[in-house]
């Protein structure tokens, strides 16, 4: 791997609740290289979200905190930066692309307003010049009619259209990071496909980094570099995309894809789904977080928690029986 661009090193954020201490993000590490997509992969309340909003310090306070780590983009180690140096690289070098635009874009402004205002603050660009790279931008990313659409409101544009916006937004500062969060949420399939390959291209061309945070294991298939699959706050496996499909090396990554219809599946086969619920962050289990429901747990993993270790090259995995898995 290039010198990272992102490196993300024990990584811990809680949040105080009238349950206790809630560990949403325990001890994570990842790297991104330039031109690189990062998939972060997992069910709701694993921490993939939560893991996005801490790098670009967007966690409330009270009632959550980044306890530990270290997130040194470029660098530069964001979590120790001013309010006023933070801000100056969220929307300019780092983008974020939320899960759900409607609630994530102003309803009572113009929607090329939203996008020209980044371009006006970070980059000092006069609004009339501004406004012009919103339809640009709008264009770019294949919106039809676009120069009349600078002028319409969010409550105009339909769920596709909303997301193409967001993405313009993202790209209006050209940054090198881009974070999208479930981007094609409540989208249905055509548009999703759209909107994904949009994405790719338009981070291959500026060379920026993708972290792609999704539970759509279809998605990372076709679009990810590499994978980060998380649970219960933490990185139970990590390489490559195509390693991990073709050998899997934890019993939460083999459930997910076995809950996943295939192509390849004979007609009439059934999905295995994973029983049981996710963990309460609250409440972690001594040992594993997915022993109580894995079907090859022992009394090792129920007592022991797993250290995330090199299962092969380039791969690996939090698993006490990863050597037996993925062969």
């Amino acid at each position: 791997m290039n010198t990272p661009l992102l490196s993300v090193k024990n990584l811990s954020t809680e949040f105080r609740t009238e349950r206790g201490v809630v560990k949403a993000v325990d001890d994570v590490s990842f790297e991104l290289a330039a031109g690189e997509t990062l998939a972060i992969v997992g069910e709701s309340g694993s921490g993939k979200s939560v893991t996005a909003m801490s790098i670009l310090r967007l966690i409330p306070d009270p009632p959550g905190r980044i306890s530990a780590g270290e997130v040194v983009f470029d660098g530069q180690n964001l979590l120790t930066l001013s309010d006023e140096g933070i801000r100056a690289i969220r929307g300019d070098r780092i983008a974020m692309i939320f899960q759900e635009p409607m609630s994530s874009l102003n309803p009572s402004l113009t929607v090329g307003l939203q996008i020209a205002e980044p371009v006006n603050l970070h980059r000092r660009t006069p609004w009339a010049a501004a406004m012009n790279m919103a339809a640009e931008l709008l264009a770019r990313v294949r919106l039809p009619d676009a120069a009349a659409r600078v002028k319409a409101y969010p409550h105009q544009f339909s769920g596709g259209m909303r997301q193409r916006a967001m993405i313009a937004m993202a790209l209006a500062c050209q940054p090198q990071l881009i974070i999208a969060d479930e981007p094609t949420t409540a989208l249905d399939v055509t548009v999703q496909a759209q909107i994904l390959a949009l994405l790719k291209e338009v981070t291959r061309a500026a060379n920026s980094a993708l972290i792609l945070i999704t539970h759509d294991l279809g998605v990372v298939a076709r679009y990810a570099d590499r994978v980060c699959v998380m649970y219960g706050g933490r990185i139970v496996e990590a390489g490559p995309a195509r390693e991990i499909y073709a050998r899997p090396r934890h019993p939460y990554t083999i459930g997910l894809m076995a809950s996943v219809p295939r192509l390849d599946q004979e007609a009439g086969s059934r999905l295995v789904p994973i029983e049981g619920s996710p963990p309460n962050l609250a409440n972690l289990p001594p040992g594993c977080a997915f022993a109580p429901r894995c079907r090859r747990a022992a009394d090792l993993c129920r007592n022991h928690r797993p250290l995330l270790v090199k299962s092969a090259p380039d791969h690996l995995s939090a698993c006490h029986f990863h050597a037996q898995l993925g062969t």
